[in-house]
This record gives C-alpha cells, sequence and structure tokens, in this order.
C-alpha cells in the first residue's frame, strides 16, 4: 500500500495541509499521475529520485490529462526550481540538480519559492 506523508514547508506556512503519495520504486515514478483526471488541492505526489541530477528528475505530462504544480527539491529539502506543468506537455527539467520531485495541484505552487526549505513527515 503506497505510503502517504506530510509536505512541510519551514520558510512560510502552507494555506492548509498537503499530503502526498511516497514513491521511491521505479515502475510508480514512470506512471506518476498519468491516466488521473484530477488531483485535490490537499493531495499530492513525492516522487524520490536515486540520485540528484537534472535529468533523472526529469518529469514528462504524456497520457496526464490535468496540469500540476511541480516542486523541484535538492537532497537537503531546499525548493530548486517551479513549473506550473501543462497536461500533455512532452517533459520538464529543472534548472537546477534535484532529488525529489513533488507533483501538487497547480494551485499550490504558489506557497512555495526558489530557496524554501521544505521537510516530509512520516517519510
Amino acid at each position: 500500500m503506497p505510503r502517504q506523508i506530510q509536505i512541510l514547508n519551514h520558510s512560510r506556512p502552507l494555506k492548509a495541509p498537503l499530503q502526498a503519495t511516497y514513491c521511491d520504486s521505479f515502475f510508480g515514478r514512470l506512471r506518476g499521475l498519468t491516466f488521473r483526471s484530477r488531483i485535490a488541492p490537499d493531495e499530492g505526489l513525492l516522487l524520490v529520485q536515486a540520485r540528484q541530477n537534472r535529468l533523472e528528475a526529469a518529469i514528462h505530462m504524456l497520457a496526464v490529462c490535468m496540469d500540476l504544480g511541480i516542486i523541484w527539491l535538492d537532497a537537503n529539502y531546499t525548493v530548486v526550481d517551479i513549473a506550473h506543468a501543462k497536461a500533455w506537455h512532452p517533459a520538464y527539467f529543472p534548472h537546477r540538480p534535484a532529488k525529489y520531485i513533488l507533483e501538487i495541484h497547480p494551485e499550490r505552487i504558489r506557497e512555495f519559492q526558489i530557496g524554501d526549505k521544505v521537510t516530509f513527515q512520516n517519510a
């Protein structure tokens, strides 16, 4: 069963709790939110990469039927990039190396800024 974690932003308070599914398997990361029709504002998916780099932290939006907010974090849990990812767009790459990719409702990306410190509870 997928593990649920809570996302905390220590640099600025979140407007509402944010829960994410912790996803560290290859197939879980590959599938991501593909074929889902919606994501609730209080949920997300945390993709955990084996290594921190730009290429492995890229995401695809093929067969993703909704826009997403993407927050890239490095191994120190610092936000290194943010994007509003459009449905069906081939790929998005972070500008800096990342180890974690947080996929959330696009309205929630305004609650994060590059340089913010984020932690995960129950990870």
